[in-house]
């Protein structure tokens, strides 16, 4: 039985939890936050709660890090990793941002071999796709072995090559302009989401960006991009519009408001549902 240990017990963690058990796979998981864990263990009780770090990576075939998008945060958490675990136990960060290669610079060389990039999409026990990212010094053994486990996690796994900074560009390239149209007041928050879902993200499971211009013909696609890119944004920093929702304390569900202005648990609860029936259906689940 592959055994995993989860760093951090977020949404993130919660959802690896339950894709690992899933398929019969022993999960151990550990975060600072005993309240996070607990709800953890609560979601997915087939995991194991584990009291340190330490005694969570204990005989690990692989340790997924899903804690916080802060550069010095993760390098801890690696060299603790590092430290605890074998020769032969797979390293893996789930970062969407930060490249391998940065996480594991303070590494020697053997622990950065085995140390591995795993980008997993929320929900992860529901959406096929992993990226499997391959570090400046990741030995080949190690990406062999992950795709290995996470293809008999009933994962689609792709081997990225290059460990590109940042990653995730085409989802935050979509972010970046949809929150541009609510700060320029072209559209409020829920309408530039019911346009995307109501228009052309209904095709993209099937129609990815590259097949639809071939479709619909590089001539026209280029002579739309030469009108439509000039009033793109340009931003190379975080909107302001989000700077100012926070310092107002709308931080997104978990605050009760954010773009959008109000959340209730209950709405919460029901987005979830929607998205979990959603992709059950389009995956024939």
């Amino acid at each position: 039985m592959t055994k995993v240990a989860l760093i951090g017990a977020g949404l993130m963690g919660t959802g690896l939890a339950r894709l690992f058990t899933t398929h019969g796979m022993a999960v151990a998981a550990f975060d600072a936050s005993r309240s996070a864990l607990d709800a953890l263990i609560d979601a997915v009780p087939a995991s194991r709660a584990a009291i340190s770090l330490a005694d969570a990576v204990a005989q690990a075939d692989i340790v997924i890090e899903a804690v916080s998008e802060r550069l010095e945060l993760k390098q801890s958490v690696f060299a603790e990793l590092a430290a605890a675990t074998g020769p032969d136990t797979i390293l893996a960060t789930n970062s969407s941002v930060i490249s391998v290669g940065a996480i594991t610079a303070l590494l020697d060389d053997r622990a950065a071999a085995r140390c591995v990039g795993t980008h997993f999409w929320n929900p992860p026990d529901l959406i096929p796709l992993v990226e499997v990212i391959e570090g400046p010094r990741t030995a080949a053994a190690t990406i062999a072995k992950t795709l290995s486990i996470m293809s008999t996690a009933g994962k689609e796994p792709v081997h990225v090559r290059r460990d590109t900074v940042p990653g995730n560009r085409l989802q935050h390239a979509l972010w970046r302009e949809a929150i541009a149209l609510v700060e320029e007041g072209v559209c409020s928050a829920e309408d530039v989401d019911r346009l995307v879902k109501r228009s052309f993200g209904l095709r993209l499971a099937v129609l990815g960006p590259l097949e639809n211009a071939d479709l619909v013909g590089l001539d026209l696609t280029k002579a739309i991009h030469d009108v439509v890119f000039p009033t793109l944004s340009r931003a190379t920093a975080a909107s302001a519009l989000l700077s100012d929702r926070l310092a107002v304390g709308a931080g997104g569900t978990a605050a009760g408001r954010g773009l959008y202005q109000k959340w209730t648990a209950e709405n919460v609860a029901a987005l979830r549902s929607r998205l979990a029936d959603h992709l059950g259906k389009l995956l024939d689940r």
